[in-house]
């Protein structure tokens, strides 16, 4: 598989993959394994939808892209996109924390973010919780400001949305 972007983080080299149904495992390892420091806030319901099984990031998978960022050959961080009438959805970006501090969850960010241009698509728009504040600065340095929409809560884990308007192409 040749990768789609490649970034150099001194001496390690993160490479971007659109990912294959065969990469999902790696995905959902992905997910558990950054959320899991995490898990004592998020209620049960919650934390299922926020780290889904292996069946599920199947379904997803059909339902828009998923990528993969590789650093030294393994699967350290994911990120997936949605079509929706009114932007592209970003969801399940993920980095591992044994991986954090390589710029990978901005790379994925950006690849969305030029998925998004690629479909004239004129926002991005994501769902977090008030408690990721790592992802919650990363995002808004990304240039994601705080919504208003709904909904405001996942299971009763408390939420808020957040959009980046993108240039018209």
């Amino acid at each position: 598989m040749i990768p789609i972007s490649t970034h150099s983080t001194k001496p390690d080299v993160v490479q971007i993959y659109r990912a294959a149904v065969s990469d999902m495992e790696a995905v959902a390892a992905v997910l558990r394994d950054a959320f899991l420091e995490f898990k004592s806030l998020y209620t049960e319901a919650a934390y299922a939808e926020t780290t889904p099984d292996l069946d599920t990031l199947r379904r997803r998978l059909a339902e828009g892209p998923i990528w993969v960022a590789r650093l030294r050959g393994k699967i350290v961080g994911t990120i997936s996109a949605v079509k929706k009438p009114n932007g592209i959805y970003v969801r399940s970006t993920a980095v591992l924390p044994s991986a954090r501090g390589n710029r990978i969850a901005k790379m994925l960010l950006e690849e969305v973010e030029s998925f998004a241009v690629s479909c004239r698509a004129e926002r991005l728009c994501l769902r977090t919780t008030p408690f990721l504040h790592a992802a919650i600065h990363l995002y808004e340095d990304f240039g994601f400001r705080r919504t208003s929409e709904p909904p405001h809560d996942l299971f009763k884990t408390p939420l808020f949305t957040m959009e980046k308007k993108l240039q018209a192409p």
